[in-house]
């Protein structure tokens, strides 16, 4: 059984914060861009995957990164009580997940993030927004190869960029730091599992 990526709460957290909904997201990142408006951002969704004993812990990280200068970044962790084997699985929900954030960013929310840096944009100022993809079509050195066309024509018909090896360093660096750990929740407060708080 597939598991759903809507039954499990929008809940984020960094190394300063923990229970942020995405209208909070949203706010941070609009504070962040606003204390240089004329730098040039990359807003960047990833997500990584690690199977773990009885169970597959997926990190979905946000990432809003001023080139050369820093970021913002938070994540969404998601357990599933299951070790998922299947590569086409594991890719397809690390990019679910990735793509149910991305719709929350719709329209609207990306216009307020473009329009601080809008009247910058002769000073050097520009907004990109992408998807990593913890995938790489090279077939002798990634088994995901077969299916990163896949991903990647689900990234783009949400409107973002995608993004494959080597250079999905959301995916690969950031949100892969924080699902190596096993799930234990008797350490964790008020962790997701399988949509419950």
């Amino acid at each position: 059984m597939k598991p759903s990526t809507t039954s499990h709460p929008m809940e984020f957290r960094n190394t300063t914060e923990r229970g942020l909904d995405l209208d909070t997201v949203h706010e941070r990142i609009l504070h962040f861009i606003r204390l240089d408006p004329a730098a040039a951002y990359k807003f960047i969704i990833g997500t990584d995957c690690q199977v773990h004993s009885g169970h597959t812990k997926f990190i979905t990280g946000v990432v809003i990164q001023r080139l050369g200068k820093g970021a913002w970044a938070c994540y969404r962790q998601v357990i599933v009580h299951r070790a998922l084997h299947s590569i086409r699985e594991k890719l397809s929900m690390e990019t679910a997940l990735s793509e149910e954030i991305a719709m929350y960013f719709d329209e609207t929310k990306r216009q307020d993030m473009e329009d601080i840096v809008l009247p910058h944009l002769y000073q050097g100022a520009s907004f990109d927004m992408y998807i990593h993809i913890d995938a790489g079509d090279d077939e002798n050195k990634n088994r995901t190869a077969k299916f990163v066309q896949e991903m990647v024509r689900r990234v783009e018909s949400v409107g973002m960029v995608p993004v494959i090896k080597p250079d999905c360093y959301v995916a690969s660096a950031y949100a892969n730091r924080f699902s190596k750990k096993p799930y234990q929740p008797q350490l964790e407060d008020r962790e997701v599992i399988d949509g419950i708080l």
